[in-house]
């Protein structure tokens, strides 16, 4: 798995768990919606930990907590 498939995954379950929608992260953490369903949907090549960053401040995660899912552990980029 290529390490922008493995962050829209993690992003995507992030959301599921917490019950949040796309929509809610945008307004709450002002990553734009489409970025956000880009990276989710992997249609972006590369991320910006400033937006990775972004997006686990309004989760209420660290960048820590955020990569030290097991999906990352098998990255093949």
């Amino acid at each position: 798995m290529k390490l922008n498939e493995a962050i829209g995954k993690r992003v995507q379950e992030l959301l599921e768990k917490k019950n949040i929608s796309q929509y809610y992260l945008y307004k709450m953490g002002g990553v734009p919606r489409t970025t956000i369903n880009d990276i989710v949907n992997v249609r972006k090549k590369r991320v910006s930990t400033d937006t990775i960053y972004q997006i686990c401040s309004t989760l209420g995660l660290t960048l820590e907590e955020f990569f030290a899912d097991k999906i990352f552990k098998d990255i093949d980029d």
